[in-house]
C-alpha cells in the first residue's frame, strides 16, 4: 500500500453533515450548507434571501433526503 492510502483509511468521521436552509414563506425555496453537529447541538435559524417572493425571509434547518 501508498503511505497515502494508509493516511486516508486512518482518518475517523468528519464531524459536519450537510443540511438544508428551507425557506418558510413556503415557495420550496432552499440553501445548502453544512454545520458541524457537536459545536452547534441546536437547529440552523437564519434570515436569507428568498429570491421567489423577493424578500429577506426566515430559512429553518431540513433534513437532505
Amino acid at each position: 500500500m501508498q503511505p497515502t492510502a494508509i493516511l486516508n483509511m486512518a482518518r475517523g468521521k468528519g464531524k459536519t453533515i450537510p443540511i438544508k436552509l428551507l425557506s418558510t414563506a413556503g415557495t420550496g425555496y432552499f440553501y445548502t450548507t453544512r454545520r458541524n453537529v457537536t459545536a452547534t447541538p441546536e437547529k440552523f435559524k437564519f434570515v436569507k434571501f428568498d429570491p421567489i417572493v423577493r424578500r429577506k425571509v426566515l430559512f429553518t434547518e431540513a433534513k437532505i433526503k
